[in-house]
């Protein structure tokens, strides 16, 4: 994904009322067990990543925008042999 449609994301999401920007993990790097008070979306831009949702498994596709309920564990992880950019933002859905 280009930079000016990173951008275009971005600037969707805040007018959803979220705020973020880009994340990069190396290989292999793993956020376990997160718990937000704001809703999070996320996105994936370059790699693989894998998400657990309160036990569920997604792994998203590139451009695919994932909703992240606030107050749902959840743990994000490069499963790829490349580096993860993804972005992310807080907020509130609906």
């Amino acid at each position: 994904m280009n930079t000016a449609t990173r951008d275009e994301v971005l600037k969707r999401w805040r007018a959803r009322g979220f705020h973020g920007g880009l994340w990069t993990d190396p290989p292999g790097r793993v956020w376990e067990d997160f718990v937000h008070e704001d809703d999070e979306l996320l996105m994936v831009l370059e790699g693989e990543l894998e998400l657990t949702l309160a036990g569920r498994k997604l792994v998203p596709r590139i451009g695919e925008e994932i909703e992240i309920p606030a107050g749902v564990v959840h743990t994000v992880r490069n499963r790829g042999a490349t580096t993860a950019r993804w972005l992310y933002a807080y907020g509130r859905l609906g």
